[in-house]
């Protein structure tokens, strides 16, 4: 398939991202934009149409609520592993457009062009992994919309839409995180299940996220300098005391966290 973004700005190119609907469409079409962009064949950054309050879907999944979605245990079973890589599915879907709405969102930002170039190879990155998910998902006998999702992510994205710094705190730096604290557990489970291939999508997927964590940090850093935030310690914490309603649960995975260069004193206070 060949898409086309001639005389596009890159903001108006990620909202062809969130305006595409079918699942493996929106993850070819955000790969293509990334490979539009790191070429430089896009022109300027500013998004010049409306950026979508919600990304386009398709039909299915049936959403719900995050409480009602069915739980499964992974086992040998495949019902419980094809439960679990739906479930990531779906998630990595919500991430590519996390990533574009970034982009697009605040494309009139005063952000340095290496901001772009970090997102957009993060939503690369986030398609790439939505596509092999999917494709395990086939070869275990399932598709993405077979089962019913949730809405919470793109919660996220409403609560801050209307601040950087905000989504910057929260997507990355809490949403991206806590998967660098619970998919290991999810690796060690596929192994015993005896999927050594599911686990290495997942080992892969951790290891890409390690690297968003930092992207989100370093811009966080980024921005509060330029605000004259001289604590973004507290900056960040007071962030996610108020756009972040779950709060932040432990265990941390505080090895994958220090990696990304999140330090543990940023959220220890939240164990308490």
């Amino acid at each position: 398939m060949t898409f086309t973004f001639d005389k596009m700005s890159l903001g108006d190119a990620a909202i062809q991202v969130l305006s595409t609907a079918d699942a493996r469409q929106k993850a070819t079409v955000a790969r293509a934009v990334s490979r539009e962009w790191l070429c430089r064949k896009l022109g300027a950054v500013a998004a010049t149409e409306p950026v979508p309050d919600r990304p386009a879907r398709p039909d299915h999944p049936v959403l719900m609520l995050p409480r009602d979605v069915p739980r499964r245990k992974i086992n040998a079973g495949v019902a419980g592993r094809i439960a679990l890589l739906h479930a990531l599915a779906h998630i990595e879907l919500n991430a590519i457009d996390l990533a574009f709405d970034m982009i697009a969102r605040f494309s009139d930002q005063d952000m340095p062009e290496a901001f772009f170039d970090d997102w957009i190879a993060v939503g690369d990155d986030e398609a790439r992994h939505f596509l092999m998910l999917e494709d395990r998902l086939q070869e275990l006998g399932g598709a993405y919309g077979d089962l019913p999702a949730h809405d919470g992510l793109w919660q996220a994205a409403m609560e801050t839409a209307h601040d950087l710094l905000a989504r910057l705190a929260i997507v990355p730096m809490v949403l991206e995180a806590r998967g660098l604290d619970v998919t290991p557990d999810m690796i060690k489970r596929l192994h015993a299940a005896g999927d050594q291939q599911s686990a290495e999508a997942l080992t892969i997927i951790h290891d890409d996220e390690i690297g968003h964590v930092a992207v989100g940090k370093r811009w966080f850093d980024h921005v509060c300098a330029t605000r004259g935030l001289t604590d973004p310690v507290a900056a960040w914490q007071d962030l996610v005391r108020k756009h972040f309603k779950g709060g932040l649960k432990p265990p941390f995975n505080t090895t994958s966290r220090d990696l990304a260069g999140f330090p543990e004193h940023y959220y220890a206070v939240f164990e308490a």
